[in-house]
């Protein structure tokens, strides 16, 4: 999920394993730990000056259990190395500084897991992206009560029950939240099923996921042998099922996907994909169909797309921009979400 929510389990995690011996200090330890797998972000474009490549890297080796288990070891112990000394000396073990950062380090990928982007949990041993598609990638209903648990929290003595109190009260809210989230996954699912039938859509395959944000409207992608339909349905919506569905085609012979660079793009995406080309000769745009469009009528403003090019004997992609989404695209989506 997003930095923030990382920093909050973090947190809590620390204060699970150090917090009634050092208080708010644990807090501190705990999110730096939850932190240390989104590293991995900075580590792939480090390491690759390819775009594709470096994409890949991200939630792989370092959102494993096997990294887990070893960086606790390593970052457990270099912690104590800094931390036992003066009146600190003997607060603490090793084995409090291992657990501390096994419980933070862990939980982050434990958690992307129920993201649609996916997490290699099983790296290097197995390439598979966990991902159950039941919360975005940021969902304030999840963050912010958890956090605000937190907050309170800090103003307790770590002697203090209430303490405690307050933690569990953040672990139990926003659990209970993520319970709701699979619950609502399998009526959606349901939902989207129905609604393909409806429109007579024999698909092979499909995925749906919550769109960012929110819990509410839902986002599906069925695949057929050349097109893919698209459809979204909201909590709110009056009719049982999902009434629109766009159809895009594939278009997946516009280029030889048998590329290394290539493979690793459609791998990436589920091969939840489609390509068409651009107005610069030998440029493509192709589109992560896994996530929804941000204006839920235009399939051209899919949030996920990439302009692909071949350049020193390798295909790349050219990476975000940054810029802002258009304003009638995002009315568009927060009025989608009310319900039709």
């Amino acid at each position: 999920m997003d930095s923030l929510t990382q920093i909050v389990l973090g947190a809590a995690c620390g204060e699970i394993a150090l917090g009634k011996k050092i208080g708010n200090k644990a807090l501190l330890f705990g999110a730096i730990g939850g932190t240390i797998p989104d590293l991995d972000v900075f580590i792939g474009r480090w390491l690759y000056s390819n775009e594709i490549e470096a994409m890949a890297f991200h939630r792989g080796f370092m959102h494993s259990f096997l990294f887990a288990i070893l960086g606790s070891f390593l970052f457990g112990w270099i912690t104590h190395k800094i931390y036992n000394w003066g009146k600190r000396k003997d607060s603490t073990t090793v084995k409090d500084w291992i657990w501390l950062f096994f419980l933070s380090i862990f939980t982050h990928p434990l958690l992307d897991c129920f993201t649609p982007y996916g997490t290699q949990l099983f790296a290097p041993f197995w390439d598979y992206r966990v991902a159950f598609n039941n919360i975005s990638v940021a969902d304030p209903l999840y963050t912010v009560p958890f956090l605000l648990c937190l907050i309170v929290m800090m103003f307790f003595k770590r002697t203090r029950t209430r303490r405690t109190w307050w933690l569990k009260a953040g672990i139990y809210i926003s659990s209970a939240y993520m319970i709701f989230t699979i619950i609502n996954k399998f009526y959606i699912d349901s939902v989207f099923k129905e609604s393909f039938k409806k429109a007579n859509i024999s698909y092979q395959r499909f995925s749906a996921q919550p769109t960012i944000l929110n819990n509410i409207l839902w986002y599906a992608v069925a695949e057929t042998k050349t097109q893919y339909h698209l459809a979204f349905y909201s909590l709110l919506d009056k009719s049982a099922t999902s009434e629109k569905v766009i159809t895009v085609d594939k278009n997946h012979d516009l280029i030889d996907m048998s590329d290394k660079n290539l493979k690793t793009l459609a791998w990436f995406s589920n091969h939840y994909y489609n390509l068409s080309k651009k107005e610069k000769v030998g440029t493509y745009k192709y589109v992560d169909l896994r996530y929804p469009m941000l204006n839920p009528e235009d399939p051209s403003t899919s949030v996920f797309n990439f302009t692909i090019f071949f350049e020193n004997g390798k295909w790349d992609i050219l990476p975000f921009d940054g810029s802002p989404p258009n304003k009638e695209d995002f009315s568009k989506f927060v009025e989608r979400i009310k319900g039709i």
